[in-house]
């Protein structure tokens, strides 16, 4: 069998069979993200052709890559044909093309200081993905039809964005459908991946859940090889709490160079502004020594909702940390010092949150930004705010490429 088939074939055992029959073409609109963007072409849905919801019980291949790992980080590379990815791509599109596109966005290139080595940037991707229980049943999306929500379509839109913009590293939150979805397919499209849940994940209190959501990180394993994993559950004032981090060290299987990377999800809400804080705090020292070195600390990237606005103690603690970290989206605004002003816009029954939660931090000795995927504008994002049927999520993804800037090896 020709490698595209055997990739087809196992697409189809991994999706199983698709019922939607139209035949109008989807156009998405895409904004350049240079070499690693595909650009979506006109659907085409071929008789006989498959794609049906991704994680279908009647798959006993998704059943076998489902199963949790005893060591999920020393899982060997996947046997088999490897996921197309242009090819899941033209499925997402095919899927979906009776959904309007998703909102166009740009990659903005900066003028920092050049790298000093030739290797492509590193693309980091974050995203609060929303979690399919608490989409469904907790967070009162009042001018969200349930309908948009349907997960049997709302993972394709998930996989569209991530697909589109292929980045090297992807920083997860309320992931709640890992084991079944989201690890097989990545895994397939050459991904390792590392998955940590909530203690107390109010997804849990949701009838017909999914299980657990939590943080999930993966990296292109032809990018890098994994050093070391870290599962960390953030304690305040000495005291555990609900909320996680995933920390990994990595390196460049290019150039030998190494770069720590976090993910995490502080505490929701207001009220709980000094439990943020003292979380913070906590991850901060964590990630003190796991970046030390003999010589020099490791380049870190630390990506999260941190359901924080920039006014927040725990921001000013990541700014103003010894690591030396600086918020790599404050790049796109004029004066080079200003967040955007929103990362997540919803309606609920309390009434319209437009607020700044989610960031991506990096070294600023170390690590230069090179481009940023800039923010919808208020009109491409609707009047019913997020999610919708052209949004998967309440929260935008952030997507940056950095270059290093010194010679860090693990």
């Amino acid at each position: 069998m020709k490698p595209a088939r055997r990739c087809s074939a196992l697409a189809r055992r991994l999706w199983g069979s698709s019922s939607s029959s139209s035949t109008s073409a989807r156009s998405c609109h895409l904004g350049g993200v240079g070499s690693s963007h595909v650009p979506l072409k006109p659907a085409r849905a071929a008789a006989g052709e498959t794609g049906g919801p991704m994680g279908s019980g009647s798959s006993r291949l998704l059943r076998t890559l489902a199963q949790p790992d005893l060591f999920p980080d020393e899982a060997p590379e996947p046997e088999g044909p490897r996921l197309d990815p242009e090819q899941l791509l033209r499925e997402c599109e095919r899927v979906l093309q009776q959904r309007p596109p998703r909102p166009h966005r740009d990659m903005v290139h900066l003028c920092g200081p050049s790298a000093q080595n030739h290797s492509p940037p590193v693309r980091i991707m974050q995203w609060n993905i929303l979690a399919q229980a608490l989409g469904e049943g907790k967070d009162g999306f009042i001018r969200c039809p349930l309908d948009a929500l349907r997960w049997q379509e709302r993972k394709y839109l998930i996989l569209e964005e991530i697909l589109t913009y292929r980045p090297d590293v992807l920083c997860l939150q309320e992931v709640d459908h890992y084991y079944d979805t989201l690890g097989p397919i990545m895994s397939g499209l050459g991904y390792q991946g590392s998955f940590l849940a909530k203690p107390w994940s109010p997804c849990l209190d949701v009838e017909k859940n999914n299980g657990p959501d939590g943080c999930a990180l993966f990296f292109r394993s032809s990018r890098f090889s994994l050093r070391s994993t870290a599962h960390l559950r953030l304690s305040a004032m000495m005291l555990p709490t609900n909320q996680v981090a995933i920390v990994q060290r990595l390196q460049c299987r290019a150039t030998g160079r190494g770069l720590c990377v976090a993910v995490t999800h502080l505490k929701a809400r207001q009220g709980w502004e000094r439990l943020r804080s003292a979380q913070g705090a906590d991850l901060l020292h964590s990630l003190q020594s796991m970046v030390s070195g003999p010589d020099s600390p490791l380049p870190l990237v630390v990506c999260g909702d941190f359901n924080a606005e920039p006014t927040e103690d725990v921001y000013r603690r990541f700014s103003c940390s010894p690591l030396g970290l600086d918020s790599a989206y404050k790049l796109l605004s004029e004066d080079g010092h200003t967040e955007p002003s929103y990362t997540t816009w919803k309606i609920r029954p309390s009434g319209e949150s437009c607020s700044t939660l989610d960031y991506i931090w990096y070294s600023r000795d170390s690590l230069s930004v090179h481009s940023l995927l800039d923010i919808p504008s208020e009109e491409q994002i609707g009047p019913d705010r997020l999610p919708s049927y052209h949004y998967p999520s309440d929260h935008l993804s952030l997507l940056c490429d950095v270059n290093f800037t010194d010679h860090s090896i693990l």
